[in-house]
């Protein structure tokens, strides 16, 4: 049996059961999915997936909704812009042809599809021999070649590619696309994969030498910035947060959070909760314990304060109060770690109302 039909026999047996991966592919289905798989974990991607096709089932229905719209069904995932750019690509594709292009080259042109995105649809969807690199796909065929230099660039990655390409020879593109990468994840997994239960064992030249960690050679990682963030939890009688858009900053745009800002350690705490507050408070301030939330190599720590405000001040565009619990306002996992610090953690300060006045009275 050769080596692209153990791969596919294995996968058909094997493969995880996703509500994507139905019979015939859908092209739209698959591009939110494979979309959405960018960089986060399946076991989230999942239920955010079924909400998201419940809300928006076709490619015309998220074109007709807002921006705000889609990132708020998008919330938890991460890397919003994936979202903002998959809703600029339904309008455009909306106002053209209606549906997406077939072939890899066409798709790359639209916004926020990359070659990956590309071959997986054009390969799953449409059977082009596309084949597509990702970091299963690239420690699979590292391995079974033995691939000293990185999958991912250069002459190592043309030679696994055309490794991919081969397979397809003689296997649908979609079907050896999709085992490699549900290979990667489950056997050929980074560390300790589980050789005794690969379909390609006997021809990996990596397994024959007898250390298949040592392929790829481990990726350069950037170095991490720790963060150090005040954020202000202004609460109103009816248990309501105040939350802004982030509109500046190269993270978070377009979400809406507590205001935050980065703590400076040269000024008086009090003073720099007083001035992230669109109005002026005489509230006591109360502060909970610190907590962490990292994005991409950002290591962040966050020190709520809260502030009660029992008569609401006029507040300018961009801001809203809101329920914590059920914003309806496109906002970031961090919104729960601050809710959960806040209702959870011991005071540190005794919680008196105040009133508060527009910052400019």
């Amino acid at each position: 049996m050769s080596t692209a039909a153990r791969l596919v026999n294995w996968f058909r047996t094997n493969a995880r059961p996703l509500p994507w991966r139905t019979e015939p592919r859908e092209p739209y289905a698959t591009l939110v999915s494979e979309l959405m798989a960018q960089q986060t974990q399946l076991d989230r991607v999942v239920p955010k997936f079924a909400a998201f096709m419940g809300r928006f089932p076709t490619l015309a229905s998220l074109a007709a909704a807002s921006e705000e719209e889609v990132v708020e069904m998008w919330s938890g995932l991460g890397y919003y812009r994936r979202a903002r750019l998959l809703h600029r690509l339904a309008r455009e594709v909306a106002s053209s042809t209606g549906e997406l292009p077939q072939n890899a080259s066409d798709l790359e042109k639209l916004p926020g599809i990359g070659p990956y995105t590309a071959a997986a649809i054009a390969s799953m969807v449409h059977g082009e021999a596309a084949p597509l690199m990702d970091g299963n796909v690239g420690r699979v065929g590292a391995r079974m070649l033995a691939e000293p230099g990185d999958p991912r660039k250069g002459t190592a990655k043309r030679l696994v590619l055309d490794w991919v390409e081969e397979l397809m020879v003689s296997a649908s593109p979609g079907e050896v696309n999709e085992a490699l990468m549900e290979l990667g994840a489950t056997i050929c997994t980074p560390v300790r994969p589980d050789c005794e239960r690969c379909p390609l064992a006997d021809g990996c030249r990596a397994r024959a030498e007898g250390d298949p960690e040592v392929y790829p050679p481990p990726r350069q990682s950037r170095p991490p910035i720790d963060l150090e963030w005040l954020a202000v939890v202004a609460e109103d009688r009816a248990g309501r947060w105040l939350l802004r858009e982030v509109t500046d900053g190269p993270i978070l745009r377009g979400l809406w959070l507590p205001p935050y800002a980065e703590i400076d350690v040269g000024k008086p705490i009090d003073e720099q909760v007083r001035r992230l507050l669109p109005f002026r408070s005489t509230a006591t301030i109360e502060f909970a314990e610190p907590v962490k939330h990292s994005i991409t190599h950002r290591r962040i720590e966050i020190r709520p304060a809260r502030v009660r405000v029992d008569r609401p001040a006029a507040i300018p565009t961009r801001w809203s109060w809101v329920d914590p619990e059920s914003p309806k306002l496109p906002t970031s996992s961090l919104l729960g770690k601050l809710r959960g610090a806040v209702f959870f953690s011991r005071p540190t300060s005794v919680f008196r109302g105040g009133s508060a006045a527009p910052e400019n009275e």
